[in-house]
């Protein structure tokens, strides 16, 4: 509950706590606080379990953590039934963007990998480089009525 509280934040709070409540009443207190932790934590149990048994058999599994988006993510993408990890260990990411990187500014990739040139297929590789087109000699630019 208090994983992200240190020790000198442990030690401030103490302090703090006696010099509010005293000494004398500090431990009448803090039977309070936890007395009150234990019920809230019982309610939310006894809430959840009214919950399960509501839904029926088929979610006797249920878990409310799933009900987090990032719990829920990782647990779909961790199941090995979707292929996903084949698909992510297949897509190498630093090579797609070596290969665009290379396209961008023209360069040829390394020619043990690329097809030769005579076969006269671009080998999978998408040409990037922007080329003019030249419209033919009969064709009238476009008409836009509403830009004049």
């Amino acid at each position: 509950m208090f994983n992200d509280i240190g020790p000198l934040e442990l030690v401030t709070l103490i302090i703090l706590a006696v010099l509010v409540f005293g000494p004398d009443k500090l431990p009448k207190v803090i039977q309070d606080v936890t007395r009150t932790i234990r019920k809230i934590r019982d309610f939310s149990e006894s809430a959840k379990q009214d919950i399960r048994q509501e839904l029926g058999p088929e979610f006797k599994d249920f878990e409310f953590e799933d009900l987090n988006p990032k719990t829920f993510i990782r647990k779909q993408m961790d199941n090995d039934d979707l292929g996903l990890k084949e698909i992510r260990n297949g897509f190498d990411l630093k090579k797609e963007m070596a290969e665009v990187t290379d396209a961008v500014h023209g360069r040829d990739t390394d020619s043990s990998s690329a097809p030769s040139p005579s076969s006269g297929s671009s080998g999978g590789r998408v040409d990037m480089i922007k080329k003019p087109e030249s419209p033919a000699a009969d064709t009238r630019p476009p008409f836009d009525a509403d830009a004049t």
